[in-house]
């Protein structure tokens, strides 16, 4: 598998680039938030990519990042979504969004996408709920280094719950307080932290 790409941004389209190595011009599918993050043409660009490879076809594409690499693999890894499909899916979302409209089972949500309808939308969700599910616990168990943090960051991620806030964007202000040392003060103190980062 070709891992990355790095040269010359040659052209750019929101569906694609073309990358100059060294003479060698490569077309890139991307998606539009790829897109929107190029630099100006003549410039040096580095994309991940992932090679498509079936008997009458070879098709590169390109990501801005791992997560979107990544989440790329888990849709085309679904029946009856191949890689233009997934391309067309992500460039209509963000990979934390579009993690979210799984996690909460929101076919509705999903069905605005390019190329989802309800079945595929249902379909999606089986497949890859649980995991992204998972996914996040495991990242609350990172945090926790004591049971008096741990109960912190609890109460923490229930107030905001309460206050109407998914679980997940409670989780990720929550980490993100952690992170930044923040998690200090009383309950109070810390919602008012929180809630000044949604």
């Amino acid at each position: 598998m070709i891992d990355s790409i790095s040269g010359k941004l040659i052209d750019k389209t929101p569906a694609h680039a073309i990358i100059d190595l060294h003479g060698l011009r490569l077309n890139v599918f991307i998606t539009v938030n790829t897109y929107e993050r190029l630099p100006d043409l003549g410039q040096p660009v580095e994309l991940l990519t992932f090679l498509h490879v079936r008997e009458d076809i070879l098709a590169l594409y390109g990501f801005h990042s791992n997560a979107q690499r990544e989440l790329f693999l888990m849709l085309t890894g679904i029946s009856g979504i191949g890689p233009r499909s997934a391309i067309g899916i992500l460039s209509g979302t963000g990979v934390e969004e579009f993690k979210n409209r799984i996690i909460s089972g929101d076919v509705k949500s999903l069905t605005v996408l390019p190329g989802i309808g309800p079945k595929t939308a249902k379909r999606i969700i089986v497949e890859l709920k649980e995991k992204f599910v998972a996914d996040e616990d495991d990242s609350f168990d990172s945090v926790f280094t004591t049971p008096e943090h741990e109960t912190l960051i609890g109460d923490t991620i229930a107030a905001l719950q309460s206050l109407g806030y998914t679980r997940s964007q409670a989780h990720r202000v929550t980490k993100r307080l952690e992170k930044a040392g923040d998690l200090s003060g009383s309950l109070e103190e810390i919602i008012r932290k929180a809630l000044a980062l949604m």
